[in-house]
């Protein structure tokens, strides 16, 4: 009998595994919204999805730390990458068709977030710190129980800028994978005028990759643990971005 319960539950797990991966990589029917906000997700998908072509494609890419994400990859761990929210961009051409699975806002804004990552081969998780967080981390958790990687920008949606929140590391908690910090430097940008100065390079830009060693949160971690390897990430994330504004103004 218990052998036949810990079956049922595991077919359970698998099938919800199964159904968040499908979400995940699947356009979301837009029929709930208005006719206006349809052609607004659809242009705004597709702008995206061609500047970032057209960046990434003409971009000369050099990268650091590589060694780390293969470490992850060797241990059989599917890393949780993070990253600051003005990178973005450069960061999902460099990342793009590894099937990695971004959380993104339930908002107008992340519709079309979610589509253009999609069309890169990314999958999308809906929710936010703010708007659908739970749901989001549970699907999240699902998605690394299938082996599939996931990603943050750990000061979105909305900020503050390079401020990390509790999200990523109470997912590594919870799963057991490692996180993997990385940033992306552009040596020519444009800096839109938005919360995070979201950073825009411009074509056939130099850019640096840089990924840092990972970072591991014990599944016995309590307040005063998780305090630290906030910390702790924070700490790495500000010297990745510090070492690629120090290789732009060196060019």
């Amino acid at each position: 009998m218990q052998a036949s319960t810990e079956h049922s539950s595991s077919t359970t797990r698998s099938n919800s595994s199964s159904s968040s991966v499908a979400r995940a990589f699947t356009f979301a029917d837009l029929s709930r919204y208005s006719l206006k906000d349809r052609l607004v997700i659809r242009f705004a998908d597709l702008f995206f999805f061609l500047l970032i072509n057209v960046i990434g494609r003409t971009a000369r890419l050099e990268v650091h730390g590589w060694e780390h994400f293969e470490a992850a990859v060797s241990e059989g761990s599917a890393p949780i990458h993070v990253l600051w929210h003005d990178c973005i961009l450069l960061a999902i051409y460099f990342w793009r068709r590894r099937g990695i699975a971004y959380m993104a806002s339930q908002s107008l804004d992340g519709e079309y977030i979610s589509r253009f990552l999609q069309r890169f081969g990314f999958g999308a998780v809906r929710g936010s710190t703010t708007r659908g967080g739970v749901g989001a981390m549970v699907e999240m958790a699902r998605l690394l129980r299938a082996g599939i990687h996931v990603g943050f920008t750990v000061d979105g949606p909305k900020g503050p800028a390079r401020m990390v929140k509790l999200g990523a590391l109470t997912l590594a908690k919870k799963s057991g994978q490692p996180i993997l910090p990385f940033n992306v430097t552009a040596s020519h940008r444009w800096l839109a005028p938005t919360w995070d100065k979201l950073q825009v390079p411009l074509p056939f830009v130099r850019a640096r990759v840089e990924i840092a060693p990972l970072v591991k949160v014990p599944s016995d971690a309590d307040e005063q643990t998780i305090q630290i390897k906030l910390e702790e990430l924070q700490h790495v994330l500000n010297e990745l971005n510090r070492q690629g504004e120090e290789w732009r103004k060196n060019l």
